[in-house]
């Protein structure tokens, strides 16, 4: 007797309920951890949720010619992008308008306003030696002198730190003569502290606030630049706007900056002694002696050099003058003081918040501009036709789901709730998993990212159909439901995977070679692609193989979908021996 040909290698049907349980365990943990996170909704974008967008204009520096050409401000555009995002903003845009703009566009949300600060702070970063200090802020009123002397009084006690061997904590604590004003800190170094806590200077009492303002007591300003500082008002914008308009780095200056308690001090810079290009990295850290923030910074071969000799020369000077301002945009992020002469890192640290922490490390590490820019213009961007256009994309997006759902009913009837199933699983985890990387990744939802999401359905759908007709196939040659998909499931499979990958190559290849709200619609297709892939192989098929086990698919009821005369399927299959001698049976048409 012949032996029979061998058929197809037939899929094993594994433990289905183990997937099952799986994967609705996975949902429900990232359901628990966005409702513990306190974020039940995706980020939007600045299309949908509304935001700022700033125009800046590029100018030359004084003597500079031809600086603004599409090198510096790819530069700058790479920079302020960087700064930006540094605050975690998400979906923050920034691009090239013309020769000479740039647009930034914030989305709405918790950092928008450091954002809008840090975006708006676009000019030069330079380190200038301190020579006076004075009190920013108009003569208060004289009937205020009273509580005023009773403040100061208060004041007096605080002590200032000196410099120290970074082990010597008790030292730390010493209080030293004189002392001035020096917003946010020390700078530390090689194992060495440099003392800058603020403490009050007898031209910053009020009682003292209307006596005429000291004079530089080094380098003395021109007669011009010393009318200017004694007239500057710190707590005036517009005053504040022009401090440093045309003064070239080689040039002294006047600068305006906030100590520690919040108040306007003005100072008088000498020339730049390095510049932001010299500042190879900040951080924010937390120093693990004090608990407190502070900055680290770590400058560049030849800013190592400029600042040890610029902390050289100002740790022989008698405060104000030992202290170097960190200038952006005209104004003073900070100006520590120095005690001893610091080389290639350095540490800032003072009364710094987190946040206060993370704007400095920021400006230092993404401050080098090579332009100016000055704000053109600032407008709110209102979510209205966003809104309008994501209401008139969810319309499109329920019609077309409402389609496939009735396709799905009319053609494959009772295997449509599997279907329906998997697309409802597979919607929620998609929810889940972009509304936890929005903190996480700063990821946002916007129109286009909504539009990859309602691609995605169809490729969802795709995949049920794949499956779904080699099982309806192999009912056709007559095999009964339970082989019939264990057997269809290793071919289907093979084509939603090419299927898949070939999607999500393109997805990838979109993501990486675009920029701005295209990015968010290749993100989403890729990440709902990957998804159909954990679904149809850790739920649909699972499913399907449950089902099967039930005697209204087992048995081909009408509605069913899987109904054998429906689908004019064959006779069912029977292998029989082949009889000695001349009568022989039934000949399976497989080995004829």
């Amino acid at each position: 007797m012949a032996a029979p040909k061998k058929g197809r290698r037939q899929s094993a049907p594994g433990k289905p309920g183990r997937s099952l349980a799986f994967i609705l365990i996975a949902l429900v943990a990232l359901t628990g951890g966005m409702f513990l996170s306190g974020n039940t909704t995706p980020r939007l974008g600045i299309d949908l949720a509304g935001g700022t967008s700033i125009t800046l204009q590029a100018k030359n520096e004084p003597g500079q010619k031809n600086a603004i050409n599409p090198t510096n401000m790819n530069t700058a555009v790479s920079i302020i992008n960087n700064r930006v995002n540094g605050l975690g903003v998400s979906e923050a845009e920034v691009q090239t308008q013309g020769e000479d703009n740039i647009i930034v566009n914030i989305p709405k949300g918790t950092n928008e306003k450091q954002a809008r600060e840090q975006v708006g702070t676009t000019a030069q970063l330079y380190f200038r030696p301190v020579l006076t200090v004075a009190s920013g802020e108009p003569a208060p009123d004289p009937s205020a002198s009273s509580s005023g002397k009773e403040k100061d009084k208060g004041d007096k006690g605080k002590d200032t730190p000196k410099a120290t061997d970074k082990g010597d904590d008790k030292a730390s604590s010493t209080p030293t003569a004189t002392g001035s004003p020096s917003p946010q800190g020390r700078a530390v170094t090689d194992g060495l502290k440099a003392d800058a806590t603020p403490t009050p200077k007898a031209s910053d009492k009020d009682g003292d606030k209307g006596k005429p303002t000291p004079t530089p007591s080094a380098d003395p300003a021109t007669a011009a630049l010393q009318k200017k500082f004694t007239a500057l008002d710190c707590t005036d914008k517009a005053q504040r706007g022009k401090v440093g308009d045309g003064i070239k780095p080689s040039e002294q200056t006047i600068a305006c900056g906030k100590n520690n308690a919040g108040q306007w001090e003005k100072y008088v810079l000498g020339p730049a002694e390095l510049n932001g290009k010299d500042v190879d990295d900040a951080k924010a850290t937390i120093n693990q002696q004090s608990g407190a923030w502070v900055v680290n910074m770590e400058f560049t071969g030849g800013g190592s050099k400029k600042f040890s000799k610029t902390t050289s020369k100002l740790s022989q000077q008698q405060p104000p003058m030992n202290q170097f301002a960190i200038v952006l945009d005209g104004e003073v992020a900070s100006a520590p003081s120095v005690n001893t002469t610091l080389s290639s890192n350095a540490e800032i640290s003072g009364s710094f918040t987190q946040d206060s922490a993370q704007d400095l490390a920021n400006i230092l590490s993404y401050g080098a501009l090579p332009l100016t820019f000055h704000e053109q213009s600032v407008t709110t961007v209102s979510p209205a036709l966003g809104g309008e256009q994501l209401h008139a994309g969810l319309i499109a997006g329920a019609i077309g789901l409402a389609l496939v759902i009735i396709y799905l009913v009319v053609y494959y009837r009772g295997l449509s709730l599997i279907a329906i199933a998997s697309l409802l699983v597979s919607a929620a985890l998609t929810y889940t998993l972009m509304t936890l990387l929005g903190p996480a990744i700063s990821f946002t939802l916007n129109l286009p990212a909504v539009c990859g999401a309602i691609v995605a359905i169809g490729i969802t759908a795709d995949s049920f159909i794949v499956f779904f007709e080699r099982v309806r196939d192999e009912v056709r040659e007559g095999r009964t439901l339970r082989p019939a998909v264990e057997r269809a499931w290793p071919r289907a499979r093979r084509t939603i995977l090419v299927s898949d990958f070939v999607s999500f190559l393109a997805a990838a290849v979109l993501f990486i070679v675009t920029v701005g709200k295209v990015q968010g619609f290749a993100f989403t297709l890729g990440l709902t692609t990957l998804l159909d892939v954990v679904v149809v192989f850790l739920f649909t098929k699972p499913l399907m193989t449950l089902m099967a086990r039930k005697p209204f698919f087992a048995n081909g009821h009408k509605w069913s979908g899987l109904d054998p005369k429906r689908l004019g399927a064959k006779p069912p299959l029977r292998r029989t021996r082949r009889a000695t001698g001349s009568s022989a049976g039934p000949v399976d048409p497989k080995e004829a």
